[in-house]
């Protein structure tokens, strides 16, 4: 039997769009595989004799789509590669979070958990005590925007595929008792980010379009806005879009600094000419930790699609240049669009650092979203003090007179060999 998540598909459609080419078999353009696209929202019914029936309690407990956030810890559970070796790769599991959500009852959920060819079907888990509740299957293990990999798993609600279910059979289908009640109430699952405070903490990220382009901007305050220089392309004003619970936002941004094209760090500030309401704001990070949980909050791939989305993953790095951090890299999967977005301490939501980009290799053609590159909170605080202080945005020309050593950090070139010394 197969069954059609029409709430899936139209979720899909809404999301995924046809102009940002993508793909969800392989990063090369193939027109028979973007045909089979069509089909990513239709799932298959099977009957297998010998398998324990419900009454003997090995049904698989499950969960409302409602019940996840952004930010929840979830287990990916598949079988990659298909028949090849089956008894080494069966049932492998793989650990992320909620970075996305779309669609009624959370029909769409994007997750950072890596998963490969051949789990499609898997099982997407939440854990609670010692149990482990289906959340949703994996329809894309691997995603590409206009061949650029993003790092990011498709999943549908299994909420919405069992109600679908039960619509398409008759009266008669043993099918037809598939209870759609869920087994775990909505606020009783464990995670990382907790129910009662989720990314609530965390700092307020917008996103900044430009036009033609988009790209993230943390705000400070309600009235001030960091942002990569690369993001603005150029222009002056911007518009700057915000989703609350109760609205969107929309206010004008007008650039009152931006890194010079020859500085290192790719900053740009920018005020916005109303306050905007509930922000977070954010407390600066002055220590980095390398192998502390973080996470990346940003507009990458979607856009206003369907708010920011929050990948987990860890700082692998600080680098530094005369005992003072100059760059950040962390293994969070950053995509087109990420760039002014926020790099945060997982616990405590502390601000580590402003995403700058991501790593592609120009020859291959390839892009590597696990290894990104943040400017450091630490570099910009003193410079935010003294503006706030003084309202004088030249407080950050500072950025444009970097040193050398900085320079190279940011080339990605190795520092001068120092002279040997003389022995005399």
């Amino acid at each position: 039997m197969l069954v059609n998540c029409r709430e899936f598909q139209s979720t899909f459609r809404n999301v995924f769009k046809d102009v940002d080419k993508w793909s969800f078999y392989s990063g090369e353009e193939d027109a028979e595989f973007n045909q089979d696209i069509r089909f990513l929202s239709w799932f298959a019914v099977l009957r297998v004799p010998g398998l324990a029936k419900p009454d003997q309690g090995r049904t698989v407990p499950w969960v409302y789509g409602e019940c996840v956030e952004k930010g929840r810890v979830v287990f990916a559970c598949g079988s990659p590669f298909g028949t090849f070796c089956p008894d080494l790769f069966m049932s492998t599991l793989s650990k992320g979070i909620v970075s996305n959500l779309a669609g009624e009852h959370n029909a769409l959920i994007l997750t950072d958990a890596r998963c490969l060819p051949g789990t499609e079907g898997g099982g997407l888990f939440v854990k609670s005590g010692d149990l482990a509740y289906l959340v949703g299957l994996i329809v894309s293990p691997l995603c590409w925007k206009s061949s650029e990999w993003i790092g990011l798993t498709l999943v549908c609600s299994v909420q919405l595929i069992l109600r679908n279910i039960q619509k398409s059979v008759t009266l008669q289908d043993p099918l037809k008792e598939i209870s759609l009640c869920a087994q775990l109430p909505v606020d009783s699952i464990d995670g990382v980010a907790n129910t009662d405070r989720g990314l609530k903490g965390h700092p307020t990220v917008a996103l900044v379009d430009t036009g033609q382009f988009w790209g993230s901007g943390i705000l400070m305050n309600s009235q001030v806005m960091l942002t990569c220089r690369h993001v603005l392309h150029g222009k002056s004003r911007l518009t700057v879009r915000l989703k609350t619970n109760s609205r969107s936002l929309a206010v004008t941004g007008e650039v009152l600094y931006s890194s010079k094209a020859t500085s290192p760090y790719d900053v740009a500030v920018v005020i916005l000419k109303e306050e905007l309401p509930d922000i977070v704001v954010p407390t600066l990070a002055s220590t980095f930790t390398p192998g502390e949980d973080v996470y990346v909050i940003g507009y990458g791939a979607f856009g206003q699609s369907c708010g920011p989305t929050v990948t987990s993953g860890i700082l692998s790095r600080a680098v530094t240049v005369h005992s003072q951090p100059v760059m950040l890299q962390t293994t969070c999967a950053v995509q087109a669009g990420a760039s002014g977005g926020a790099v945060v301490r997982a616990q405590t939501g502390e601000l580590l650092g402003l995403v700058a980009s991501n790593t592609r290799d120009v020859v291959a053609g390839v892009t590597y979203p696990h290894l990104n590159f943040s400017v450091p909170a630490s570099l910009l605080n003193p410079l935010l003090l003294q503006f706030s202080r003084m309202g004088d945005s030249a407080v950050f020309r500072k950025l444009d007179t970097a040193d050398e050593g900085v320079r190279r950090a940011w080339r990605l070139q190795a520092p001068p060999l120092s002279p040997p010394k003389s022995k005399l």
